[in-house]
This record gives structure tokens, sequence and C-alpha cells, in this order.
């Protein structure tokens, strides 16, 4: 066994060239070195392991990288006295980094100092720190040997912007084409009769592999109810049949029991499956394990919706390391080839050659469901703010928006309707590629007919505004709650009612419903799992119609009436909310979240802040995030 939080790499014998690398590659260069990993894992786990959060605590508010890090940074000054660091010494000390790294890069004695940074400065548990450092310290030494973070940017980070300024992710705009917008024409409703298609909408599924009932749902590990979490406190119940209300996923069999027990919600013309199919066990996932959740739990969508047909879009857990979506140009063992290729021949059957061919190239596609409405699946991980290959390039990754606008335009140019569908919703994304979907958003508002995401595993919209005034609510993406009970929810499922298929149809969602597996009734002894529908949409808030007007209503009606709020709140979380009150903070805190389709634009709350608590409230904003 290895030292307490060493690498096991440490205690075999080194090659003599590993012996030379120890001498040039200096103690003060390793130390740092490993501190850039860690800040680095810091930065793309934190809202994959909540670490630190009891299981009922929620919302869990996400915030921008700089906000996240000035949490470490005080604790690093402490452990390591750096009062008296100056800004030149800094800037030398990165200087020989990126010399050392692209001289030779010592990858394992980088991970080996970046463990004990990780157990000393308790980012997480020791067995976790070690597995997680191991799994990604080689793709992150290539991305800092890679990218454009200069020892002036690395060290504007650590002492401040006296010394430097942190801003990698800089700004960018796609083009749009000189075809004049056309005058905004909102959609008509369907005259009685008309065929009304059902979608059936799933989302983060995170199959655990390791479920294991009876297990301690309130382990030290990240993600628990598994083999490796140990038996609860005799005062504690362990981990139920079904799930459980905690920091845990799902067995395959409550998954089987949600696709069995479809038939009520039924019948499904079509499925859009936004992604995240593998556990949260993010420390020591491989690529093998990636490949069988996706093939296991494809087959099981297969088995139980047949002839169905099912368009999937890429979570941020497909890969590992979670998040680690390297742009095209990247090559080799580093790429994403061995998870698009493996995609395209799972879901071979339900995709066309064209659509497969991009998705192989970028984890992207289009393709014609119906007549008259172009669905188009997007790569959400190449807007993410926890994607470090973006670190080296962050401009439009594998030029998807650009594709995007072609899509469109050409769309525009046919008189047809577009479907988009991905996993990170628009405003979790960086800044440039948030304001730029938003752009293309706008710009083809006639065109777009809705929008599908999931990721952050509760029940929630996104409205979007005219730029010129941000005012006028003109699109609106739903995100949908999760399968899995990550963390502390109930597993479900949506079904969107859309204008159906015949010439002419808007292909607008006209409602939704939102289905769930009550665990409290499901895990008692005996009991048979129901899956049963929780709520209407249009029925339970009082919607004329699901326009996005009718949305940014809905968001200033729960402003003055808190009893509609709480409603919202309830079916939020899936009919299991936190036992904590959602004050004034965090009720406007949701509140904009419903408003802001755009990453860090607090003017869109703007007006929903008359009552003077903006301070207050934007210390909680951006939106909750479980994923």
């Amino acid at each position: 066994m290895p030292r307490y939080g060493a690498s096991p790499r440490q205690s075999r014998p080194r090659s003599g060239r590993e012996q030379g690398q120890d001498r040039t590659f200096g103690a003060p260069r390793l130390l740092w070195m490993g501190l850039v990993l860690v800040l680095a894992l810091a930065l793309a786990l934190s809202d994959s392991l909540v670490v630190w959060a009891p299981a009922e605590a929620h919302p869990l508010p996400p915030q921008g990288h700089p906000a996240r890090l000035h949490r470490i940074v005080p604790r690093l000054r402490d452990v390591f006295g750096w009062g008296n660091l100056t800004c030149p010494v800094c800037k030398g000390l990165f200087t020989a980094i990126n010399l050392g790294l692209k001289k030779e890069p010592n990858v394992a004695r980088v991970g080996s100092m970046a463990i004990k940074l990780c157990n000393l400065l308790k980012i997480a548990p020791p067995a976790v720190c070690q597995s997680i450092v191991q799994l990604f310290e080689d793709d992150m030494v290539e991305v800092w040997r890679r990218s454009v973070l200069s020892p002036s940017e690395a060290c504007g980070l650590l002492l401040g912007s006296t010394c430097g300024h942190w801003d990698i992710f800089s700004s960018w705009n796609i083009s749009l084409p000189t075809v004049p917008k056309p005058p905004p024409k909102p959609p008509s409703p369907p005259a009685p009769g008309a065929p009304v298609s059902r979608v059936l909408f799933l989302t983060d599924l995170h199959w655990d592999h390791d479920y294991l009932e009876g297990m301690d749902p309130d382990c030290a590990d990240p993600l628990c109810c598994r083999q490796g979490s140990g038996l609860p406190p005799a005062s504690r119940p362990g981990a139920g049949y079904w799930g459980e209300y905690s920091k845990c996923d799902l067995p395959l069999r409550t998954l089987e029991s949600l696709l069995s027990g479809l038939g009520p919600a039924g019948p499904f013309d079509m499925v859009y499956w936004t992604g995240d199919i593998p556990a949260h066990d993010v420390w020591h996932q491989t690529r093998q394990d990636q490949l069988r959740a996706l093939t296991t739990v494809t087959a099981l969508v297969r088995k139980f919706l047949g002839p169905v047909p099912v368009y999937p879009a890429v979570g941020n857990h497909e890969s590992t390391p979670v998040n680690s979506f390297p742009p095209p140009f990247i090559e080799g063992n580093h790429s994403s080839r061995w998870l698009y290729e493996a995609m395209a021949k799972a879901w071979e059957p339900w995709l066309p050659a064209e659509a497969l061919r991009t998705l192989r190239i970028g984890g992207f596609y289009a393709l014609s469901p119906y007549p008259g409405l172009r669905l188009i699946s997007l790569n959400m991980n190449f807007c993410s703010r926890e994607n470090f290959w973006l670190l080296i390039n962050s401009t439009d990754p594998a030029g998807q928006l650009q594709w995007l606008v072609g899509e469109l335009q050409a769309a525009e140019d046919r008189g047809d309707k577009v479907h988009i569908i991905g996993h990170i919703p628009p405003g979790h994304c960086l800044k440039s590629w948030s304001w730029n979907y938003y752009r293309i958003v706008a710009r083809y508002e006639n065109t777009l007919a809705a929008q599908f995401f999931g990721h952050t595993h509760v029940d929630e919209f996104e409205v979007f505004y005219d730029e010129e005034t941000l005012s006028r609510p003109l699109a609106v993406a739903f995100l949908a709650p999760s399968a899995t009970t990550y963390i502390g929810l109930n597993p479900g499922y949506r079904v969107y009612q859309i204008d159906g298929n015949y010439s002419g149809s808007s292909h607008i969602v006209l409602d939704h419903e939102t289905y769930i597996l009550n665990l409290t009734q499901a895990n008692t002894p005996g009991a048979i799992p129901h899956w049963q529908l929780l709520y209407r949409a249009r029925e339970t808030y009082g919607l004329p119609n699901t326009l996005p007007t009718a949305w940014h209503n809905l968001v200033y009606r729960m402003r003055g009436d808190m009893q509609l709020f709480q409603t919202f709140w309830f079916l939020y979380h899936k009919g299991h909310p936190p036992s904590e009150p959602c004050g004034t903070p965090c009720r406007l805190a949701t509140l904009c979240a419903q408003l802001s389709a755009r990453a860090d634009s607090p003017a869109l709350c703007r007006h929903l802040m008359l009552d003077g608590s903006l301070p207050e409230a934007q210390s909680l904003w951006p939106r909750p995030l479980f994923c």
C-alpha cells in the first residue's frame, strides 16, 4: 500500500531518465506545478464533487472561477507563508515552470506534489485526492504545456490584479450572415384538433454500477450508497433499494423501472436524451467504465423504447476525466475520438450518416426528424467553464457555433423550424460562448421553435430577451429535471407536448408533464415502484400558453406571490425540497436564474430586484447546480 496521501508511483524503482529529471526539475518549480494542478482540479470539479455540502443543502450556488479560487488561495497563503511573496518572484517561478514543462514534463512528480497539496488543503478525502490527481495529471500537464496562460496571468490569479490580469477566456464573436433578420413573428396557436407530438425527455441518468442497498448514504466521499461507502451508524438507515435522498446515484434496476413503466406517459413520437450516463464517482473512472455505461444504458433504452427514434446529446460526465473534451485539433491519445467513435457505433441505429460524421468529429450533429423540422444536438462541453482543455483556446471550439449559424440560416431559407438539444444550459456557459449563443437565438427567433437542456438536475427554465432592450421575451430554454437522485431528489423524467407533424406546424412546446418516483413510498418494504405524474405546467402555473412571455410573467408573479413560489420550489426539487426554507435572497436568486439565459449578465435581473435586494441576492447568483 502506498504511504498516506502519496502516489503509488513513488514506491516503484525509477529509471535513470526519471532520476535525471529529479535533478533538473527543482523543488520550487515542482511545488508550484503541483499547486497549479490542485487549482485546476478545484476549478474543474467544484460543480461535480460536492465535497463540503451536507446532502440537504440546496441550493448550492456555483460561482465563477475567480470566486472559487478566492476561497482556496487564502488557505494556500496561510499554509505556505506567501504573505511576502513578490510579483517578480512569482513571475520568475512560473516562467521556470513553463520552460521546465516544455523541456521535459515530469508528470509523476507533479502529481505526487498535487496529492500532498490536495490533502493538506482538505480539497477531498485522502483516497479521493490520490485517485483524482492520478486521473487528471496527464491531461492537465498537457493542457498547461499547450496553453497560453502566461506568468502574468498566473500571478494575477494568485497575488491579485496588481501583479497581472487573469482573463484567459477572452472575448470573441462569431459571424452572422448579411441576410437581414425577418420581423419578429410569434407562432400562431395550432388549430383545434391539430396533431400533437409527445416527446419523452431523459437527462442525467447517472447509473452507478456499484450502488448497494444498505450502504452509508452520508459517507465522506463525494458519492455514497456504494460498495466503498461502508455501513451507516446503527442510528441511521442505509441506502434504499430504489435510490436514496442523498449524494447518491441510481442502481440499474431503477432505470429499468423508469423505462419499463413509461406506458401511462406515452405513446411517444420520439425521445430527446441529453446525456450524463455515468455516475458521479469521477475520481476513479476509466475509459472502460465510461464505455460500459454508454453501451449498457443505450441497450436498455433501445430495449424498452423499441422502434421509437432516440436523439442523444453528449453530457459532461461521458468522458474521463470528467469535463475533459478537447477540441478536434487535439489528436492522439488525448483526443476524444475514443468516446465519439463509441457513441457513433452505439447510436448508429438512430442517426443518419451525416449526423454520425459530425458526431465523430466534435460530438454534435443535425438531422430532420420530420419534414419541416430540423433537430440540432449541440456538444455543450465546448462552452463549459469546467472543460480545462479550453484553457488552450476557448474561441468557438470545433467551430460549432459558426456551424450552428449555417444550420439555422439554411433552415430559415427553407422555411423549416428548429429544435436544439444539449446538456449544459447556455446560462451556465463561458461568457463569450453564452453571449454569442444568445445573439444567435435573437437573430433566428422566428426559426428556433424550442430548446431543451438538462445538467442542473432540477426543474427550471431560462428566458431569452431582445438584445436591444433586454425587455421583450423572445425564446425560452426548458431545463428538465434529472433521472438521478443526486442530491436528495426523487428520480424523474419529462414529457413535452409539441405542435405535431403536419404542414405549417410551429413545432413549439404546447405543455409539459413531469413524472417522478416517490422514494419514500417506493423504498417501503413490500412496495412496488410507481412512477406518477407530478404536475402539468400550464395547469399548475395557470399559464395561457407556453410562449416566452408566459414564462417571463410567471417569474414576476412568483416575486409577489409566495404561495406560487413555494409551489415552484416544491416542483423545482421534484417533490422533495430541502428542509430549510428558501428565504428572500434564495428566492430572488432562484427567480433571477429563470431570467438568465446569458452568463454573467446581472442586468437581466435588474427589474426583478426593484425591492432593493439586488446586492444580497447577487451573492447567490448564478443559479443552483447539482451536477
